[in-house]
């Protein structure tokens, strides 16, 4: 609602300000035209500014300072507006707040900030909150003297003892991925630049995999490194070569098997290897078909599979054994329902957890998988947005989930699906001291 209304007052203030400033003698700065015919599936079309793509031609530097220049200028008399508005907005959130920690190999985590600082403090405390706390990595330290800087993700591998750390300070969402040692706090010389950000480790702790882009910013490489060699000995081992895919890395939630997966916005196909093998031949799931979609979690000797398969236009998961896992081998767990949408699910040791919509409200199914008794979590108010939360844990009987309504600000609860007890962990304080739910009906 906040930005909509410093969208409308800022497009307010424009007109007012280039009213007033309309005798002024600075134009509006105006951009050569160089034709360039672009031909696509027989198709032409011209774009006379298809060369301001060229980030580096000064003469495109030349003409963006002209830009900011003239914005400057018409928007001189608001400067003072501006900052007003900019303090309010800046003044309802925390200066110091944290997220709440969450458990991990033999560790909590903890993303927190500082106030009077600008950027997160990563930490960690081993096994109990109560223990003393661990920076795995304050960006504060590592954006001083930097206009622009952001950390894409935060990775510690399977032994604690190291950390994969991207960031980004030119503001394009191209990472460069480099390593800390935990035990020493030295950055390590590893630096693999071009990256979406992300590092999955391998269980050896000397290996990880990572993901490249093109020239268009799509990600459509994954590389492996060993950690002490040069990037530039990286292997390269998916090349996803149809330009309509992009390719994500990631690891099960059991931590024994690594996939990539290659998804367009209609199919997707999905391989894997042991985490404790790298060199161990990547096997596909299920070659790409046009129109078929699925994703999957693993669990003891089979994958659980969500999938639109079978003309299940609402979705639903299927199940079949690693060794033979094709889409012929795939056996029904939940299936297609017409009038129910199936976004997502969880896998614990004991539980299975969906996320699933109905009449336009999402709700939370839990299933008991000893007993197969299942049920919903209960949710009072008539309009409501709910989601699973990060649940990295999976022997555990705690499940956390999200919570916002019109009347509840955004919340996070602890559900124990063993004696059925719900728990708030944290909600986003509404500062100023004039919200009270029970003044909205």
């Amino acid at each position: 609602f906040l930005l909509k209304l410093l969208t409308f007052r800022r497009k307010s203030i424009r007109f007012h300000s280039i009213k007033k400033n309309k005798n002024t003698r600075m134009k509006a700065p105006q951009a050569k035209k160089i034709e360039k015919i672009l031909e696509t599936h027989g198709d032409k079309r011209t774009d006379n500014y298809f060369w301001l793509n060229e980030r580096e031609n000064p003469e495109v530097i030349k003409y963006i300072e002209e830009e900011n220049a003239y914005e400057e200028f018409i928007m001189k008399d608001t400067e003072a507006l501006q900052e007003e508005l900019f303090e309010e907005m800046k003044a309802r959130y925390k200066k110091d707040d944290e997220s709440l920690p969450y458990f991990f190999n033999e560790y909590w985590y903890i993303v927190r900030y500082e106030e009077g600082k600008e950027y997160p403090i990563f930490c960690r405390k081993h096994k109990s909150l109560d223990n003393e706390e661990e920076i795995v990595l304050d960006v504060n330290i590592l954006a001083g003297g930097k206009e622009f800087f952001e950390v894409g993700s935060v990775a510690v591998s399977p032994n604690n003892e190291l950390a994969s750390f991207s960031s980004d300070d030119v503001g394009r969402r191209i990472y460069t991925l480099n390593f800390k040692s935990l035990k020493t706090g030295e950055i390590l010389t590893d630096t693999i630049p071009n990256t979406t950000g992300k590092a999955v480790w391998a269980n050896d702790n000397q290996h990880v995999f990572y993901i490249r882009k093109d020239k268009s910013l799509r990600a459509f490489q994954v590389y492996r490194h060993q950690l002490g060699t040069d990037s530039a000995d990286d292997v390269l081992i998916f090349h996803e070569e149809d330009d309509t895919f992009d390719v994500n890395v990631f690891k099960t939630k059991s931590l024994q098997y690594i996939f990539i997966a290659s998804s367009s916005t209609i199919s997707d196909e999905h391989r894997f290897i042991p985490s404790d093998n790298v060199f161990e031949e990547w096997k596909v799931i299920q070659p790409r078909i046009d129109d078929l979609e699925y994703s999957v979690e693993h669990y003891e000797d089979e994958f659980y599979i969500i999938t639109n398969a079978d003309d299940a236009i609402n979705f639903k998961i299927v199940k079949t054994k690693i060794d033979n896992c094709s889409m012929e081998n795939w056996v029904d767990v939940i299936p297609h329902r017409a009038e129910v949408l199936l976004e997502g699910f969880e896998i614990f040791k004991d539980y299975l957890v969906l996320e699933e919509r109905e009449r336009g409200l999402l709700q939370i199914k839990i299933i008991d998988e000893k007993t197969q008794e299942s049920y919903y979590l209960p949710f009072s108010d008539p309009t409501y947005t709910a989601y699973i939360g990060i649940n990295l844990e999976f022997d555990t009987e705690i499940l956390r989930y999200g919570y916002t309504s019109l009347t509840q600000p955004s919340s996070t609860y602890e559900y124990n699906m063993k004696d059925k007890t719900t728990k708030l962990l944290k909600q986003q304080e509404v500062l100023g001291g004039k919200f009270f739910p029970e003044n909205y009906i």
